[in-house]
This record gives structure tokens, sequence and C-alpha cells, in this order.
């Protein structure tokens, strides 16, 4: 019998029946006084929980407990006293025996006494197409040469709460004009408010209040756009202001970025944000009861056209190519054709490459190199050179950077040295450079698969190397390479010479079917 259905029984006795408050405690075995609460109320009133702490949390640790918690106004926001610190140090500095839960209890109790009760918010309606929230946050991600941190920017339609991710290797401003021209082009439009952070790529300087100086950039992207964008607050404060996004970042994280994902490069990485992102979109938010796509539908309705051009995010600036045939971007430096040495060439900086263009032409493009005083060089930038200076190859730091990243095969060692044992040291290397001049006119795979033909017939020369790899192209009549006839040492003779050696070649081309 629960307390409602006794107190049931008990009026039904007294009321009805008549019988005394004596009779009637006697009879549930109940204390009087718990009969007069019957007739008072048909409801049980609530117990009491006890007002005291346990004996065991003596007064003296009571006010050790309180001196910890004052001292924690004036310390850093993330080096305060968590209840199971205090718990830990109680135990190790004063002896405690007793329990955490005990401790924690009379912990949050005091901190609420104290002023530091838990901030309250205000519910919010978002209309739809009119906000969205974007933020940077981090996630570790293992790549073919190790874990690296990854920065992804998301960017959230506050009232669908749909999602768009994109990783950078780093967060510069030229990524996060790319995410949010590339969050406008996965939602199909443009939202009239983004709510940000004091991000160093959109503020240059925080002025009284709401006011914000802006970067040119930002600017520009925003006038391209035709948005407005609202900056929280500084500090912890401004984050409560953009809780929708900055909560969808550790559900996000804690979804699909655990365990640490694999991938091979940024590409793949992004690959599968946009799968995360198409997943998440049908999902059903907490206290809502469609969908986040179904949801979508009708806010896409509602967003700004996009214009007739994406934003140019690159940064455009202007630079002489020095000696070493290389253009200094920030404290990097960036190979480019040896043609161009003392000109000036037009660099454009976008989040993960660097485009060098010269009279309206691309002719350099590479991986933005992260850190400081770093180069990055392209050894096919450098073969009209190398073929007057054929010595500086060995030394060369664009064939070691190769080498390093695994973009020069051990075969090309091999070619080299045979080369140079039948030509010397300079012709050996000539003839070299020019097996490296086919890379210009026709696909890696297939210089090296000619590169390797050659060796294993023993033909070693950079004419036959190109005759191979016309034939693989289709560009001449494929014949089977002719074998076990040794070195072509055997078949060089002078001009009076016997020449039945060649008898031989003729008569085993005209066997091969």
């Amino acid at each position: 019998m629960t307390r409602v259905e006794l107190f049931e029984q008990i009026r039904r006795d007294r009321k009805l029946r008549g019988k005394s408050i004596r009779e009637t405690a006697r009879r549930w075995r109940v204390h009087r006084r718990t009969v007069r609460q019957a007739l008072e109320s048909a409801v049980p009133p609530l117990r009491k929980a006890p007002q005291r702490e346990p004996p065991i949390l003596t007064r003296a640790l009571r006010g050790v407990i309180d001196e910890w918690l004052r001292a924690d106004r004036d310390a850093p926001r993330k080096q305060r006293h968590t209840a199971r610190r205090i718990f830990q140090r109680l135990v190790r500095e004063h002896g405690y025996p007793g329990a955490e839960s005990t401790v924690r209890g009379y912990v949050g109790r005091r901190r609420r006494e104290l002023g530091a009760s838990s901030q309250a918010f205000v519910p919010q309606t978002h209309v739809p197409g009119e906000e969205a929230e974007a933020d940077w946050y981090e996630a570790d991600v293992d790549f073919p040469e190790g874990r690296r941190r990854a920065f992804l920017l998301q960017v959230r339609a506050c009232c669908s709460g749909r999602e768009f991710h994109v990783a950078f290797p780093r967060m510069t401003q030229q990524a996060f004009l790319e995410g949010l021209v590339g969050a406008f082009g996965y939602f199909g439009g443009v939202f009239a408010v983004v709510r940000l952070d004091n991000l160093g790529a959109a503020v240059k300087k925080v002025l009284c209040g709401r006011r914000r100086e802006e970067t040119e950039r930002f600017v520009a992207l925003r006038s391209h756009y035709l948005f407005e964008a609202e900056f929280c607050r500084p500090g912890k404060e401004g984050a409560h202001e953009k809780g929708g996004v900055e909560g969808s970042v550790g559900r996000f994280r804690r979804t699909h970025l655990v365990p640490v994902p694999k991938v091979a490069d940024f590409d793949e990485l992004n690959a599968r944000l946009r799968q995360w992102c198409a997943q998440d979109d049908q999902r059903r938010i907490a206290g809502r009861q469609h969908r986040v796509i179904e949801h979508w539908e009708q806010e896409q309705q509602a967003l700004r056209e996009l214009p007739a051009e994406a934003f140019d995010t690159a940064e455009v600036t202007t630079c002489r190519v020095d000696t070493k045939s290389r253009v200094q971007v920030r404290t990097n430096r960036y190979s480019v054709p040896v043609r161009l040495v003392g000109r000036k060439v037009e660099v454009r900086v976008h989040a993960r490459r660097i485009v060098v263009v010269h009279e309206g032409q691309a002719v350099a493009a590479h991986e933005r190199l992260p850190g400081r005083h770093g180069q990055r060089l392209e050894l096919d930038h450098y073969l009209e050179l190398l073929r007057y200076k054929p010595g500086a190859l060995r030394r060369a730091s664009a064939l070691w950077q190769a080498r390093q990243e695994g973009r020069w095969p051990e075969r090309y060692d091999q070619l080299w040295t045979e080369l140079k044992q039948r030509y010397g040291e300079a012709d050996g290397t000539r003839q070299l450079l020019d097996v490296l001049w086919l890379h210009r006119t026709a696909p890696s795979e297939a210089v090296h698969r000619a590169v390797g033909t050659a060796l294993e017939v023993g033909a070693v020369d950079a004419g036959a190397i190109a005759v191979l790899l016309r034939q693989q192209q289709g560009s001449e009549a494929v014949a089977e390479p002719l074998r076990g006839l040794g070195p072509w040492d055997r078949y060089t003779r002078t001009a009076n010479a016997d020449l039945s050696a060649y008898d031989a070649v003729i008569r085993a081309g005209q066997a091969t079917p």
C-alpha cells in the first residue's frame, strides 16, 4: 500500500465510519500524527531532507572547504577547485575518512550560498533563414606521416540546426574566408546574420560595446554576400551567445571523430566530413518533432540568393623572383621556373596552396607550408638550368626534397648510375635530365614504367626510354622488347668493323611474332 492509499483508508475510517483518531491509528499501525496529517490533506506531505551535515564532515573541515572556495574567486577560471579535487585534498592533507558524495553535496550548497550558482538563460526562437553561427574547433587526425592537429570550421543554421564542417591545416584568414564561402555554397543561400567570435581573421580591434574594427578582406566578403556580422562579447560570456554551435561542436566530435580518424590527406578528411554532415541531417534534435532535414527544407526557402560568382578568397600579392628562382610568401619560399628569375610575379595565397601567376598564366602551384622559414622546391622548375650545370643536380635541394617526400623513385638512381657509367658524369646526368623532361608531356606513371622497362632490357639511354614511352602511349607500333642481347657496348663498332653481330639482332627481330 502506498502512502496516498494509506491516507485514503484513514480518511474513510474517520469521516465515513466515525472511528476515533486513536482507533484509526491502532488499526493501521501508524502514529496519531499521521492520522491528523491524512485528515488535513489527501496528499501526503513531502519528506524533509536532513538539514545537518553528517557528523563525519566536522566544523573544522567545513571551514577548510569554505576557505578554498573563497580563494577560488581570485584564481584563474580553469585552475579552480572541483568537488573531486576538494575531496582528494581533504583525504591527503586532513585524513578525511568519509565519502566523496558527502563533500559534493556540501560544496554544491556552499557555492550557491557564495554566489557561484549556475547562469540562467532565456529560451530563444529563431526565424527561418535569419541567423547562422560559426566557430572554430580542433581535432587530432591520423595522416600517413603521423598524428596531426586539424582545425575545423563549423557553420550552423540556427533555425533548423543543419551543420557544415570543413577542415584546414591552419587557422588562417584565408581558411576562415574559404570556409564561409564553402558554407554558403553548401547551404545554397545566404543567411541574413552570421554570429561570430572576435576572430583575428574578421576583427582587427574590439571597440566599446558591440562595435568592432573589422579587417578589409572580411568586409569585402560581407559586401559580396550582403549579410550582417554580429560579434559576441569577448571571453566566456560571449560563448553563451552562440550556444547552438558551441554545443554541436562537442556532439559532432564525440559522434564522428572518436576514435581518431585515419585519412590520406585533407581532401579525404573533408569528403568524410561531408558524409557525416549528410548523416546528421537525418537526426532529430531533442524537443523537436521532425528531423533536421525536414526543418531545413522549410528554412532553405527563406535564404537569400547566392551571388552569380563565388567570392575570391585568395590574398593577392606581388613578389620578385630571387636568384634561386623562388618567391617569398610570409617567411616561406616556393620555387618557380628559372626563366622568371628577377621578374615580378603575382602570388595568390589560398588556405592550403600557393599559386604563382605570370602574364595571366599559372606557372607554379605548391601546397602551403606550415611554420616559418621553410621552402618547397620542384625539381622540374630547374631542368633548363641543370642542363647547363649538370654537376649541381647531385646536391640540389629540390632533389633532396623529392627523395624525402617519396617523389623520387629508386629506379631513377639506378638509371642515373648506369648512365654515368656509360656516358660519363656530365653527359650521363644530362641524359637523366632528358628523361625527367618527359614528365612535362606524359603522366609520371607512364614515364616510370618506361624507365623500368629500359632497365630490364638494358636499354639505358634517354632516346630509348622516349621510344618506349611513345609505344606505351600508342603513338608508335608496340614491339616485344629484344631480350638476352647483353650490354649495348657489344654493338659499338668502328667504320670498318665486322658487322656480323648486327645480323643476330636482325634475325632476332624477324623471329619476334
